[in-house]
Parts: C-alpha cells; structure tokens; sequence
C-alpha cells in the first residue's frame, strides 16, 4: 500500500475482506474481491469494496426458492461461526422468513473445528425435528462435514443435504473425483454460479486445460466459476483504466493526516498515502459494460452484476447432474435463464420447474422433511373441559382419557399419517365453566402446549397466532329465538296474491274479453247480439278462461293471438295461486317478534351467548352491540330457562351461537328455531404452532376423511339426532281445517242464497202474471191447494208457462166473437186448438 497502489483484488474470504475494507476506504483505493460474497459487505460501510462475482443474498434467495418449492417450512443451518457463515445465514433467515420458512435450529462450527466437534454438533442436529439441512461453509472442512454426516446415518433416506456453492468449487477443482471421494455425498445439492455457454467460455476452458495438464495426477486442473471471475475482475479493472487514462486523468496520491503522525514504527504506515481520483476510478469500474468469460459483465445501480444466476447440482455416483436454474429474473426453471429475459418475468408458483432429484438415500420420492424429534418428548395438546354440549368433547371421569366428536375426528385424522405422532391429552379449564378457546390457541403461542384439539373455531384474531388444519365441520353463527306456530285463517285463499295483484288480474280479465270482443265481433255471431247480451258475453268469456271454460269460438287470427297468449299468462297464474296456497295451507307457519341478528342490532333487548366462546368478541367488536346487553350462559338448560322467560321476565330475546351447537340444542327443543340467516362462515380446527408441518399432514388427513365418508359417520355418530322425536313431537305434515276454508264457502253460500233470492222474486213476478185462471178463482179455497198450485207452477217449465198463458188468451178472444161467423169461427176454433195442440207437442219435445 505504500507503493502507490491503486487497486486491489482480493482477498479470498469474506472475514479478511472485513478488514481489508476499511483501509480501503481510508485510502480511497477500489477493492475488487471474486470470493468475498458475505452480503454484509456491499452496504454503505464499505463504498470501495466491489464485488465481481454474485452476492451470497442471490444464492440464499435461491435456496429459499428451492426449499419453499418443495413445500418445507423449517431448515437447519450448520454453517462456519465467522462473518462470512453468521451474514450469509441471517440473509438465509429472511429470505425464508419471506416464504413464511424459518430456520429452526442453528448449529455454528469453530473455522478451525476438528472431527470430534463436527460430531458433536451433527448429533444435536439429528435430535432435532426438521430434516433439511443448510451446510453453509468453506471448501476447506465443508467436504468433512458430509463425511462425518454419513457415518452417523444422516445420508439415509428421509434426510435433504443442501449446501452453498463450496461444494460445486470443490468438485470443479477437484474433478474428475473417484467414487470414495463422493460416496459421502450422494442425493446432496448444491450450488453453482450460472455462467452461459459461449465460445469465449469454451476457449477459455481449453486454454485452461493445455495450460494446467500434467500439474496433478488426474490430469489437467480443475477450474471453477469463481476462477472465471477472477479472470474477467482482472479485465474488468483493465477496461475501467484504460476509461480513465482515455479521459486525460493522472494518478496522483496525497498524505493521510491521521497515518503521518504515527511516525517511527515498524509498519511504516506514515508512508501510506490517500489514492485522490480512487472515486473516480470507482466510477469507472461500476461503468464497464462489457462481454467476459462469465457472460455480461456489467453492475446495476445497487453494485451487484446483472443477471445473477445459479446453477442446481445433484450429485450422483461420480459426478453432478443439473436439476434445474435459478435466477433473479424468473427463480426456479428447467430452461437456461438467458433463454427468459426476452420474455416478461413470471415467478408464479405454476412456472417454477425442477428435474427430479435423486435424494439421499437413492430415492427420488419428496423427503417430508421433518420428523418427531428423537427426545422421547411426547406432544401435549390441550383440550378443553366443557360443561356444556358434551357431545363435542368431553373427559372421561376418573380418567386422563377424552371422548367426543372432536376427539374421534383427530385420532382418525392421525392413524391416517404414515408416521407416528407421540401425544397426550392435557385437560384446560376448571370444569365449572367454558373455558375460553381463545387463552388456549395463546398458550400453545406461549409454550405450555404443542397443540390444542377441540371445538374451537378459526377466527382472524386466532389464526395470527397459530396454524389451524383444515375445517373439520362448519359452523357460522345463528340467532336461536322462541318461535310459534301460526294458524291460517278464513280468508287464507286471498293470501297467495298482494291486492294489487288481484287489482290487476282483474283489469286484465275484463281487458283481453273487450280486446278479444272488438277482435270477433264482426266475424263471428257468439259476439254479436243486442248490447245487454254482448257485456254479458264479455263478462262470461273473460272470466271463464281462468278455468279454460270459455265455449265461445275466436275465428279471427288476431282474436285467437290474444286468446292464446293470455291462456298461457292464465296457467302461469292458476299454477303460482296453487303452489302459494299450497305451501300457506299445508306447511307449518312459524313466527317469531326476533327476525334475524338486524332486528337484534336494532332492539335494546339482552341477548343470551355460550359462555367462554368468541360470540361475546363478535357482537362486540364486529356487530357493534353494547356489553351490557350481552347475558353469559353456561349450559342448554340454562339457554332454554333464559329463552322461555323473556326479556320481559329477566331472561333473553334470543340466543347466538355457532350453528354446530345450536343444532344439537334444537334436537330436542322444539319451541325454538333458527331466525334469520347466518351471518359469520366460520369452521372448526385443529391449532398447532405457526408452520407446524403436522397441520399440513393433519390437513391431508381430514380432507381424506372427508373423501371416504368416515367423517360423515362420526357426525353421525356423535350429532345425528331426530329432531323432537325424544318428546314425542310428530313430524308429519298438518291436515287441512275448515278454519282454512270456510271464507271460501262463505262467499259460495252468499253467492247461492243471492241467487235463489232474485230467482225467488222472478218466479213470484211471472206467477202473479202467468198462474192459471183456475187459481184466482179458488181464491176462497184451502191454504193448501193454494201451495199445491204454487208447487206445481214452480215445477213447470217457463216455456209451458208463458205457450199456456198464451193459449188462454187466445180462447178468451174467440169466446167474444160473433155468432154471424159461428160456423167459420167453429172451423177457426178447432184449427186454432189443433195448432195450439201442435205446440203443446213440440214444446214437450
């Protein structure tokens, strides 16, 4: 540094290049490091320090990709106990945290660590529950920590190996490499910078090879991506001094005032001096855009490379073989990323894409990646201890031992798992009272349990505190209220139609007879007659196609147009009247003064909720109902004794609950009902710790349950109840009244006694005028012959009637005639009573 130097490229680690940095910075002098890829070291701390190869935040963001790809939640991170192991990790660490990954155990190592600590550390890693490992070192003692893995069994099936880019160095340099030097680590994955394939990387290769054979004993020298960048930093720096000389700058150094008073010591460091157009040339080098070995070569506006890229090694046998890219562009892919950046970016999870991986063990079946930690640690799971709807769960007395609903449902989801899961049930609660699902789900948050499994519903506010399975029932929340029975009355048959409905069939009626009337009455004579006979054609034909009774024929096409579109409206009617009065007349009417939870929000009467669930929280918080108005209760006796007093008794208006309670509370209570709708969607579940991989599993396990019906038969089993039956109700259909009826009678009565009423008066007027003579000389006779008579008139045909009366005149006319014409009108009188005869005959007939 005291020979006017300008630039430096190096160191080979990160830890060095830590320290290297801040006497750049000092002089101002560009420090170009290949190797050094400790993420830490591109911030502001260190502006003369640039990196020529890919920072290890790419290649971590790249494992996350791999791992989250796979589906694993938790990994273990074994990495070397320096800057370049702690920062490479911690970029790890948020990389997964962005994936909702963590890194659950981390197992640092000594740089200088020997075999015997190796084991140590492995040890505790293999009690550990997670099985995909991170191996985060230097090519010096990564190799040893494989080889120490494998003797402890660690390389078996059910085991991930990933490691960072060392291993690919080491088996590049090292290559070809015999079958002893890999049999430590086969199914592992590694790392290796992407370099696209070009002539210049090619030549170079070849270069490489003529210059290096005979330097080992297999041959030429192996050479890996970080010699490539090596060689491009050095042109790199060339490009950018030959820009800076081009532009007429000189090099010039000047005195550092904090170094010039440390005169007299060994390390001459008064002799250093300040690089004064170090800035400039800084700018140059971030300004080369040029076309190495290692591809494109040029920095983005954050310091790093464009294009950072690796390369997913599988080892196998002797040698590697690639599984797939990754990229900053688009992540995982099967395909060279330079064949994506002409196409928009797309990191959706359907275009991820990876070769099957050969995996520890010669499988290629996906490790699960996790197993029950080797501690003999049994999981304790909390359940909850009701006093209510014990048909949920429920502990069995004297016993540690649960039962239920809920409890049959888990311990059917795990004996479907391919692995065994070591548990015991832990009681919650006093046993006096419900305890509160929502303090259990924060004790598993806290530590105290594993798990929790019982009738507890997913809700936002649990849901950020743990993982839940999949719903294992439905149940949302219902408004319960006392509902009874509502009897039709005698004019239900007006019920089906509104007045205004009725108003307008009506006016229809009448308008398509008049339509249908103008349309006919030119062409057909049953429309036409005197204008009397004509409005009671109108009145006939109109009404008498709501029962398809009409006999009047339309002969003109317009009139039978109407007629038939009107015959359809007439059978949609006479179809929605029946099925409406149908379902007035024969289905149970409940009502209830409660409609659903918006008249509740609206009242200011108490509401009754199941003590120690979320519904308290709900209606507080999301529905807005005050506390005060919200009554604690316990049991369904206690639900039913507050739902049968009232409010205005002390008790409740209604009752809120989840519908999986609320249906076995109705199974046996049939004075109340559900109002309204539901209004929450919520479900139940199992709760363990965020990312538990048991929950994925146990999720699986439920929807299999759900697929071949078992979890149908253990709701049956537990719920399945007949509604009122236990009481004796019956479930049958009402039968028809005449209460339903007899408005319709009425009407038909009043109709009929109107009718025989005007029939009545008619037949008296045409008795008076028509009776026989006979009757009004037999004034002075019996009052019963007089009825005789009248019955016998009444029983007569009016023709007959008015043909006699007529006749009767007639005779009484040629009574008054002339002797003169005795004998023509004898002659007149029997031709008048052969013809009055003819018309008594055809009359008769």
């Amino acid at each position: 540094m005291a020979t006017q130097t300008v630039a430096i490229i190096g160191p080979q680690t990160s830890t060095t290049a830590h320290v290297i940095s801040h006497i750049a910075n000092e002089l101002q002098v560009p420090l170009l490091s290949f190797t050094a890829t400790d993420p830490t070291l591109s911030s502001l701390q260190f502006p003369f320090f640039i990196r020529t190869a890919f920072s290890d935040i790419y290649e971590m963001t790249a494992i996350a990709d791999f791992v989250n790809y796979f589906g694993w939640r938790e990994v273990i991170a074994v990495y070397g106990d320096d800057d370049h192991g702690r920062n490479g990790i911690g970029a790890l660490g948020d990389k997964l945290a962005e994936r909702r990954c963590k890194i659950s155990f981390k197992a640092p190592m000594t740089p200088e660590t020997t075999r015997e600590e190796i084991t140590d550390v492995l040890v505790q890693v293999a009690l550990a529950e997670s099985r995909v490992i991170v191996l985060h070192t230097s090519t010096a003692w990564g190799p040893k920590v494989l080889s120490v893995a494998k003797s402890l069994g660690m390389m078996e099936n059910g085991y991930v190996w990933i490691t960072t880019t060392f291993l690919s160095t080491w088996l590049d340099i090292g290559s070809p490499l015999s079958s002893d030097a890999t049999d430590d680590m086969q199914g592992v994955i590694t790392l290796r910078m992407y370099i696209p394939d070009s002539e210049r990387k090619r030549w170079f290769f070849s270069r490489w090879k003529n210059l290096t054979t005979g330097k080992t004993a297999n041959g030429s020298q192996g050479l890996s991506t970080y010699g490539i960048f090596a060689y491009d930093t050095v042109y790199a720096l060339a490009h950018a001094l030959d820009a800076f000389f081009k532009q007429g700058n000189q090099i010039t150094f000047s005195r550092d005032p904090k170094l010039s008073q440390l005169r007299g010591d060994n390390m001459h460091l008064d002799a250093v001096k300040i690089f004064n157009e170090g800035k400039l040339l800084r700018k140059y080098i971030y300004e080369v855009n040029m076309t190495g070995v290692s591809g494109l070569f040029k920095y983005t506006s954050d310091g790093n490379l464009v294009n950072p890229a690796y390369e997913i090694i599988n080892v196998i046998g002797t040698g590697t073989r690639r599984v797939g890219y990754w990229s900053n562009y688009t992540g995982l892919s099967i395909v060279p990323p330079e064949a994506l950046y002409s196409k928009p970016p797309n990191r959706s999870s359907a275009s991820q894409k990876l070769l099957p991986v050969l995996w520890p063990g010669e499988t290629t079946h996906r490790p699960r990646g996790w197993v029950f930690p080797n501690n003999g640690r049994m999981l304790k799971i909390g359940v909850p201890k009701r006093v209510s709807y014990r048909e949920f769960v429920s502990q069995v007395q004297g016993t540690d031992m649960f039962k239920g609903f809920c409890i049959d449902v888990f311990l059917s989801a795990v004996n479907l798992l391919p692995y065994a899961v070591p548990y015991k049930f832990v009681s919650y609660g006093d046993g006096d009272s419900n305890p509160s699902n929502t303090e259990l789900v924060r004790l598993i948050t806290a530590g105290v349990f594993d798990a929790a499994v019982g009738d507890i519903t997913i809700t936002t506010e649990r849901t950020k505190m743990v993982d839940f399975t999949q719903p294992y029932i439905e149940s949302g929340l219902v408004v319960v209220a006392s509902v009874k029975k509502t009897d039709s009355n005698a004019w239900a048959f007006l019920t089906p139609f509104t007045p205004m409905m009725w108003t307008v069939t009506a006016v229809f009626f009448l308008l398509v007879g008049a339509v249908v009337w103008i349309l006919e009455h030119r062409l057909n004579d049953d429309f036409r007659g005197p204008p009397k006979q004509q409005m009671v054609t109108i009145l006939w034909f109109s009404f008498s196609t709501m029962f398809f009774a009409h006999r009047e024929n339309t002969v003109s096409t317009l009139g039978r147009f109407v007629l038939l579109i009107w015959l359809f409206v007439v059978l949609i009617i006479n179809s929605s009247y029946t099925a409406s009065l149908t379902s007035i007349l024969t289905v149970q009417q409940l009502s209830s003064p409660v409609k659903g939870i918006e008249s509740l929000i609206s009242s200011k009467e108490p509401i009754g909720y199941l003590q120690g669930s979320f519904t308290r929280t709900y209606l507080i918080e999301e529905i807005g109902i005050d506390e005060s108005r919200l009554v604690p209760l316990k049991t369904p006796e206690e639900t039913t004794e507050a739902l049968k007093k009232g409010p205005q008794k002390g008790g409740v208006a209604a009752y809120v609950d989840e519908r999986a309670y609320i249906e076995l509370f109705l199974s046996s209570r049939c004075d109340y009902s559900i109002v309204g709708q539901e209004f929450t969607r919520n479900g139940w579940g199992f709760a363990f710790p965020r990312d538990s991989p048991l929950a994925v599993d146990l999720s699986t396990a439920i929807l299999e349950l759900a697929e071949n019906g078992d979890l149908q038969r253990i709701h049956d089993k537990w719920l399945l109840s007949s509604a009122c039956l236990s009481q004796g109700a019956k479930l049958e259909v009402d039968r028809l009244n005449l209460r339903s009826f007899w408005g319709l009678y009425l009407v038909c009565g009043l109709a009929c006694v109107l009718a025989l009423l005007i029939y009545f008066i008619q037949t008296m007027r045409q008795y008076s005028k028509h009776g026989p003579e006979e009757l009004e000389s037999s004034g002075h006779g019996s009052g019963s012959s007089r009825l005789r008579t009248f019955l016998t008139f009444v029983d007569e045909k009016e023709e007959i009637v008015k043909s006699r009366s007529k006749r009767k005149k007639m005779e009484g006319i040629s009574y008054r005639s002339t002797s003169e014409v005795g004998s023509s009108i004898t002659f007149n009188k029997a031709y008048s009573q052969a013809s009055l005869n003819r018309i008594d005959s055809v009359n008769e007939i």
